[in-house]
């Protein structure tokens, strides 16, 4: 059996990371009829146990965990969607700590997964103990991430709006790729195209648009 395909989601704090793998990996189910599962964030588990945040000399232990989880879900299932993924230890490190050492290897392995979505930081802040540190450290970690993506030459898709939105504009952005997939599933392309003439037709609007193209050249004139 083939070794599964990782769809990643990436974010700062507060962007519903957790929440958007669980309801991709369910609509991904409910599309492919492939063997979807998600694989929850390291960190969060490990703040629970030790009741503090890691120091400088943790961050490599998490990150390692990280792909282990990832990597051991792929030899079981054809659809991996990660809940964060090395890459956003490897920034957090950086940040906090003045270390870039995990960064290139956190790159490698992001420009390996089939997919990498970014969750926009277009909901609001919500305070979750002591894992999150303020919207102020938000957007410089999502500016920190995007700059890191482009710099990487990984491919990735903004993901924006709330609730089922959030998940169906997940969708819009892996439809391309779900079409080339062997699905058990009779009729996926068929369904992928009346999913795409169901919705509503969309209005452009520079401001607001979540094209990941607009959103990188912009994000390159202001670097």
């Amino acid at each position: 059996m083939s070794p599964g395909h990782v769809i990643a989601i990436v974010g700062a704090e507060s962007v519903g990371k957790t929440d958007l793998a669980q309801s991709l990996c369910a609509r991904l189910n409910e599309l492919t009829g492939l063997r979807c599962v998600w694989v929850p964030e390291v960190l969060r588990a490990w703040c629970e146990r030790a009741g503090r945040t890691p120091e400088r000399d943790e961050q490599a232990g998490i990150a390692q965990e990280q792909t282990r989880f990832i990597t051991e879900a792929t030899l079981t299932h054809d659809l991996v969607i990660a809940d964060s993924t090395p890459l956003m230890t490897a920034l957090y490190s950086q940040r906090l700590f003045d270390d870039a050492s995990l960064l290139a290897p956190a790159l490698a392995a992001q420009a390996g997964y089939a997919a990498t979505l970014l969750a926009a930081t277009d909901l609001p802040w919500v305070a979750d103990g002591i894992q999150r540190d303020g919207p102020v450290m938000r957007t410089a970690i999502d500016a920190d991430l995007r700059s890191a993506l482009l710099t990487g030459g990984v491919n990735w898709s903004v993901v924006s709006g709330s609730g089922s939105a959030r998940t169906e504009c997940a969708i819009d952005a892996l439809s391309p790729w779900l079409r080339r997939l062997q699905s058990p599933r009779a009729g996926l392309f068929t369904r992928l195209q009346q999913r795409d003439a169901a919705a509503p037709v969309w209005n452009w609007v520079c401001e607001t648009c979540d094209v990941p193209e607009c959103e990188h050249r912009q994000f390159q004139e202001r670097v």
